[in-house]
Protein backbone atom coordinates (compact mmCIF):
# COMPACT_ATOMS: atom_id res chain seq x y z
CA UNK A 1 0.00 0.00 0.00
CA UNK A 2 1.65 3.63 -0.54
CA UNK A 3 3.20 5.15 1.81
CA UNK A 4 0.97 8.63 3.44
CA UNK A 5 3.60 10.93 2.73
CA UNK A 6 2.74 14.37 1.12
CA UNK A 7 -0.30 15.47 -0.04
CA UNK A 8 1.43 16.16 -3.61
CA UNK A 9 4.29 14.09 -3.87
CA UNK A 10 4.81 14.04 -7.47
CA UNK A 11 7.38 12.97 -9.31
CA UNK A 12 8.44 16.20 -11.83
CA UNK A 13 7.21 16.09 -15.37
CA UNK A 14 10.42 14.05 -16.36
CA UNK A 15 8.63 11.25 -18.07
CA UNK A 16 5.65 13.08 -19.26
CA UNK A 17 4.78 12.33 -23.13
CA UNK A 18 5.24 15.66 -25.03
CA UNK A 19 1.81 17.81 -25.07
CA UNK A 20 -0.56 17.41 -27.96
CA UNK A 21 -3.06 19.32 -30.26
CA UNK A 22 -5.65 19.08 -28.66
CA UNK A 23 -4.57 19.69 -25.21
CA UNK A 24 -4.96 16.33 -22.56
CA UNK A 25 -7.10 17.35 -19.35
CA UNK A 26 -7.87 16.54 -16.04
CA UNK A 27 -10.92 17.97 -14.20
CA UNK A 28 -10.48 17.95 -10.29
CA UNK A 29 -13.80 19.09 -8.38
CA UNK A 30 -12.78 20.90 -5.00
CA UNK A 31 -13.94 22.21 -1.87
CA UNK A 32 -10.53 22.97 -0.44
CA UNK A 33 -10.26 19.69 1.66
CA UNK A 34 -7.96 17.23 2.77
CA UNK A 35 -9.93 14.52 0.39
CA UNK A 36 -9.84 17.40 -2.44
CA UNK A 37 -6.35 17.60 -2.31
CA UNK A 38 -5.89 14.17 -2.45
CA UNK A 39 -8.41 13.84 -5.81
CA UNK A 40 -5.30 16.84 -6.73
CA UNK A 41 -2.39 14.12 -6.33
CA UNK A 42 -3.64 11.19 -7.83
CA UNK A 43 -4.85 13.76 -10.97
CA UNK A 44 -1.35 15.23 -11.39
CA UNK A 45 0.42 12.01 -11.25
CA UNK A 46 -1.83 11.17 -13.79
CA UNK A 47 -1.45 14.40 -15.49
CA UNK A 48 2.93 14.14 -15.61
CA UNK A 49 2.70 10.61 -17.07
CA UNK A 50 0.10 11.88 -20.09
CA UNK A 51 1.65 15.69 -20.42
CA UNK A 52 -1.85 16.48 -19.42
CA UNK A 53 -3.43 19.91 -17.77
CA UNK A 54 -5.52 19.96 -14.59
CA UNK A 55 -8.37 21.98 -14.10
CA UNK A 56 -9.73 23.08 -10.40
CA UNK A 57 -13.04 23.35 -10.11
CA UNK A 58 -15.34 25.05 -7.59
CA UNK A 59 -18.74 25.74 -7.95
CA UNK A 60 -20.63 28.17 -5.90
CA UNK A 61 -24.57 28.93 -4.90
CA UNK A 62 -23.66 32.53 -6.00
CA UNK A 63 -22.28 35.20 -8.78
CA UNK A 64 -21.45 36.92 -5.38
CA UNK A 65 -19.31 34.32 -4.29
CA UNK A 66 -17.40 34.17 -7.24
CA UNK A 67 -14.34 36.09 -6.38
CA UNK A 68 -14.05 34.39 -3.12
CA UNK A 69 -13.78 30.85 -5.04
CA UNK A 70 -11.51 32.71 -7.40
CA UNK A 71 -8.93 34.08 -4.56
CA UNK A 72 -9.46 30.25 -2.76
CA UNK A 73 -8.58 28.42 -6.30
CA UNK A 74 -5.60 30.77 -6.66
CA UNK A 75 -4.14 30.21 -3.18
CA UNK A 76 -4.49 25.91 -4.08
CA UNK A 77 -2.52 26.41 -7.11
CA UNK A 78 -0.22 27.97 -5.56
CA UNK A 79 0.02 25.72 -2.66
CA UNK A 80 0.24 22.77 -4.89
CA UNK A 81 2.69 24.10 -7.20
CA UNK A 82 5.02 25.07 -4.09
CA UNK A 83 4.82 21.59 -2.90
CA UNK A 84 6.03 20.70 -6.61
CA UNK A 85 2.85 20.23 -9.03
CA UNK A 86 4.48 20.91 -11.95
CA UNK A 87 1.63 20.49 -14.77
CA UNK A 88 -0.56 23.23 -16.19
CA UNK A 89 -3.22 24.18 -13.25
CA UNK A 90 -6.18 25.71 -14.36
CA UNK A 91 -8.84 27.43 -12.44
CA UNK A 92 -12.39 27.50 -13.05
CA UNK A 93 -15.08 28.85 -11.54
CA UNK A 94 -19.09 27.72 -11.95
CA UNK A 95 -22.35 29.37 -10.32
CA UNK A 96 -25.05 26.73 -9.82
CA UNK A 97 -25.46 23.21 -8.73
CA UNK A 98 -22.41 20.82 -8.21
CA UNK A 99 -24.57 17.96 -9.20
CA UNK A 100 -25.44 19.69 -12.42
CA UNK A 101 -22.11 21.35 -13.34
CA UNK A 102 -19.42 18.75 -13.03
CA UNK A 103 -20.63 16.93 -16.28
CA UNK A 104 -21.20 20.23 -18.05
CA UNK A 105 -17.51 21.76 -17.34
CA UNK A 106 -15.86 18.79 -18.45
CA UNK A 107 -17.82 18.74 -21.82
CA UNK A 108 -16.96 22.55 -21.89
CA UNK A 109 -13.01 22.01 -21.62
CA UNK A 110 -13.15 18.86 -23.39
CA UNK A 111 -11.91 16.93 -20.48
CA UNK A 112 -10.90 13.21 -20.80
CA UNK A 113 -11.19 12.01 -17.05
CA UNK A 114 -12.91 13.45 -13.86
CA UNK A 115 -10.70 12.85 -11.15
CA UNK A 116 -13.51 13.95 -7.82
CA UNK A 117 -12.65 12.85 -3.78
CA UNK A 118 -14.93 11.54 -1.62
CA UNK A 119 -14.83 11.89 2.08
CA UNK A 120 -16.01 8.35 2.85
CA UNK A 121 -19.51 6.26 3.72
CA UNK A 122 -19.79 9.06 6.27
CA UNK A 123 -19.63 12.37 4.55
CA UNK A 124 -21.32 10.84 1.04
CA UNK A 125 -23.78 14.20 0.86
CA UNK A 126 -23.12 14.82 -2.62
CA UNK A 127 -22.62 11.07 -4.04
CA UNK A 128 -26.02 9.51 -2.19
CA UNK A 129 -28.95 11.47 -3.98
CA UNK A 130 -30.16 10.51 -7.16
CA UNK A 131 -28.91 13.56 -8.38
CA UNK A 132 -25.38 12.99 -7.57
CA UNK A 133 -25.24 8.86 -8.91
CA UNK A 134 -26.56 10.62 -12.27
CA UNK A 135 -23.29 13.24 -11.90
CA UNK A 136 -21.11 10.35 -11.75
CA UNK A 137 -22.48 6.90 -13.60
CA UNK A 138 -24.01 9.20 -16.51
CA UNK A 139 -21.21 11.51 -17.37
CA UNK A 140 -19.59 10.63 -20.93
CA UNK A 141 -16.26 10.99 -18.87
CA UNK A 142 -15.18 8.79 -16.81
CA UNK A 143 -14.88 9.47 -12.92
CA UNK A 144 -12.06 7.99 -10.91
CA UNK A 145 -13.14 8.65 -6.95
CA UNK A 146 -10.80 8.96 -4.45
CA UNK A 147 -10.67 9.14 -0.32
CA UNK A 148 -7.75 10.04 1.22
CA UNK A 149 -5.04 7.52 0.47
CA UNK A 150 -2.94 8.78 -2.10
CA UNK A 151 -1.95 7.01 -5.62
CA UNK A 152 1.42 5.23 -5.91
CA UNK A 153 4.64 7.77 -8.25
CA UNK A 154 4.19 5.33 -11.01
CA UNK A 155 0.22 5.52 -10.95
CA UNK A 156 -2.20 2.89 -11.02
CA UNK A 157 -0.40 -0.33 -11.56
CA UNK A 158 -3.16 -3.08 -10.31
CA UNK A 159 -6.34 -2.79 -11.77
CA UNK A 160 -9.05 -5.00 -10.10
CA UNK A 161 -12.00 -5.55 -12.78
CA UNK A 162 -15.08 -7.24 -11.11
CA UNK A 163 -17.49 -8.98 -13.63
CA UNK A 164 -20.74 -10.39 -13.08
CA UNK A 165 -23.91 -11.04 -14.71
CA UNK A 166 -24.53 -8.56 -16.89
CA UNK A 167 -23.67 -7.65 -20.45
CA UNK A 168 -22.24 -4.42 -19.13
CA UNK A 169 -19.15 -6.28 -17.93
CA UNK A 170 -18.15 -6.84 -21.52
CA UNK A 171 -18.04 -3.20 -22.54
CA UNK A 172 -16.35 -1.44 -19.93
CA UNK A 173 -12.87 -3.82 -21.15
CA UNK A 174 -12.15 -1.15 -23.96
CA UNK A 175 -11.47 1.61 -21.43
CA UNK A 176 -9.90 -0.85 -18.85
CA UNK A 177 -7.54 -2.31 -21.82
CA UNK A 178 -6.90 1.15 -22.96
CA UNK A 179 -5.79 2.28 -19.46
CA UNK A 180 -3.89 -0.88 -18.95
CA UNK A 181 -2.13 -0.75 -21.88
CA UNK A 182 -0.77 3.33 -21.64
CA UNK A 183 -0.15 2.55 -18.19
CA UNK A 184 1.22 -1.22 -18.60
CA UNK A 185 -1.14 -1.68 -15.26
CA UNK A 186 -1.52 -5.68 -14.40
CA UNK A 187 -5.40 -6.44 -14.77
CA UNK A 188 -7.02 -8.58 -12.26
CA UNK A 189 -10.77 -9.75 -13.67
CA UNK A 190 -13.13 -11.28 -10.62
CA UNK A 191 -15.84 -13.32 -11.26
CA UNK A 192 -18.77 -14.01 -8.54
CA UNK A 193 -19.07 -18.08 -7.81
CA UNK A 194 -21.77 -19.02 -8.97
CA UNK A 195 -23.54 -22.42 -8.07
CA UNK A 196 -26.31 -21.77 -10.44
CA UNK A 197 -25.35 -23.75 -13.58
CA UNK A 198 -27.21 -21.49 -16.35
CA UNK A 199 -25.52 -18.18 -14.21
CA UNK A 200 -22.47 -19.75 -13.87
CA UNK A 201 -22.30 -20.32 -17.67
CA UNK A 202 -22.67 -16.90 -18.00
CA UNK A 203 -20.50 -15.46 -15.96
CA UNK A 204 -17.70 -17.97 -17.61
CA UNK A 205 -18.69 -16.39 -21.01
CA UNK A 206 -17.73 -13.31 -19.87
CA UNK A 207 -14.90 -13.86 -18.54
CA UNK A 208 -13.96 -16.29 -21.62
CA UNK A 209 -14.20 -12.60 -23.41
CA UNK A 210 -12.60 -10.81 -21.06
CA UNK A 211 -9.23 -13.03 -21.24
CA UNK A 212 -9.67 -13.15 -25.00
CA UNK A 213 -9.76 -9.30 -24.92
CA UNK A 214 -6.82 -9.16 -23.04
CA UNK A 215 -4.74 -11.72 -24.29
CA UNK A 216 -4.95 -9.93 -28.15
CA UNK A 217 -3.59 -6.56 -27.06
CA UNK A 218 -0.45 -8.40 -24.92
CA UNK A 219 -1.80 -6.99 -21.34
CA UNK A 220 -1.02 -8.75 -18.16
CA UNK A 221 -3.93 -10.43 -16.30
CA UNK A 222 -5.06 -13.20 -14.05
CA UNK A 223 -8.31 -14.45 -13.21
CA UNK A 224 -10.06 -15.29 -9.93
CA UNK A 225 -13.02 -17.05 -9.07
CA UNK A 226 -14.50 -15.16 -5.39
CA UNK A 227 -15.54 -17.27 -2.82
CA UNK A 228 -18.77 -14.74 -2.39
CA UNK A 229 -21.85 -15.34 -5.20
CA UNK A 230 -23.24 -12.38 -7.37
CA UNK A 231 -25.06 -11.37 -3.61
CA UNK A 232 -21.65 -10.59 -2.14
CA UNK A 233 -19.41 -9.90 -5.14
CA UNK A 234 -19.19 -6.28 -3.60
CA UNK A 235 -17.56 -7.66 -0.43
CA UNK A 236 -15.69 -10.11 -2.36
CA UNK A 237 -13.97 -7.49 -5.00
CA UNK A 238 -13.15 -5.37 -2.09
CA UNK A 239 -11.37 -8.40 -0.04
CA UNK A 240 -9.15 -9.33 -3.33
CA UNK A 241 -8.54 -5.93 -3.99
CA UNK A 242 -6.74 -5.84 -0.84
CA UNK A 243 -4.85 -9.00 -0.88
CA UNK A 244 -3.59 -8.01 -4.21
CA UNK A 245 -2.66 -4.72 -3.20
CA UNK A 246 -4.99 -3.25 -6.08
CA UNK A 247 -4.66 0.65 -7.12
CA UNK A 248 -8.35 0.40 -8.66
CA UNK A 249 -11.32 -0.90 -9.06
CA UNK A 250 -13.75 -0.62 -11.62
CA UNK A 251 -17.71 -0.20 -12.30
CA UNK A 252 -19.83 0.07 -14.76
CA UNK A 253 -23.04 1.85 -14.49
CA UNK A 254 -25.94 -0.30 -16.02
CA UNK A 255 -29.27 1.43 -14.97
CA UNK A 256 -30.61 -1.38 -14.02
CA UNK A 257 -31.35 -3.12 -10.25
CA UNK A 258 -27.87 -5.15 -10.44
CA UNK A 259 -24.90 -5.25 -7.86
CA UNK A 260 -22.52 -2.90 -9.88
CA UNK A 261 -25.44 -0.91 -11.06
CA UNK A 262 -27.18 2.42 -10.12
CA UNK A 263 -25.16 3.96 -7.61
CA UNK A 264 -26.89 5.17 -4.18
CA UNK A 265 -28.17 1.23 -3.67
CA UNK A 266 -26.43 0.13 -0.79
CA UNK A 267 -23.58 -2.26 -2.13
CA UNK A 268 -22.70 0.45 -4.43
CA UNK A 269 -21.84 3.24 -2.11
CA UNK A 270 -20.20 0.23 -0.15
CA UNK A 271 -17.61 -0.05 -2.95
CA UNK A 272 -16.90 3.64 -3.63
CA UNK A 273 -16.49 4.30 -0.18
CA UNK A 274 -14.97 1.39 0.56
CA UNK A 275 -13.03 0.97 4.28
CA UNK A 276 -9.18 0.47 2.24
CA UNK A 277 -10.32 3.73 0.70
CA UNK A 278 -9.37 1.96 -2.78
CA UNK A 279 -10.10 4.58 -5.57
CA UNK A 280 -13.18 3.66 -7.74
CA UNK A 281 -13.57 4.36 -11.59
CA UNK A 282 -16.89 4.60 -12.34
CA UNK A 283 -18.02 5.10 -16.11
CA UNK A 284 -21.46 5.05 -18.39
CA UNK A 285 -21.27 1.95 -21.06
CA UNK A 286 -23.34 3.76 -23.16
CA UNK A 287 -20.77 6.43 -23.79
CA UNK A 288 -18.03 4.92 -23.99
CA UNK A 289 -15.86 5.64 -26.96
CA UNK A 290 -18.92 8.07 -28.16
CA UNK A 291 -17.80 11.50 -26.92
CA UNK A 292 -14.79 12.71 -25.21
CA UNK A 293 -12.11 10.10 -25.63
CA UNK A 294 -10.32 8.78 -22.39
CA UNK A 295 -7.81 10.91 -21.11
CA UNK A 296 -4.98 8.66 -21.88
CA UNK A 297 -6.07 7.70 -25.44
CA UNK A 298 -3.34 9.02 -28.01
Amino acid sequence: MPSPGPIFANPKNEHAEPMSTPTKKILVPTDFTRVAECALNHASVMAARMGAEIHLLHIVASKDDVDEARTKLDMAIGRAQKAGVGQTLVPEVRVGSLYDLIGTAAAEIGAGLIIMGTHGMRGMQFITGSRALRVITNSAVPFIVVQERNIRPAGYQKIVVPLDLQKESRQKMTLVADMAKYFKCKVYLVTPNEKDEFLRHQVENHLRFANGYLNERGIEHESHILEEGSDEIVQGTIRYAVRVDADLITIVNTLQNSIFGVLGVPNEQEVITNEPQIPVMCMNPNTVGHTNAPVWNV
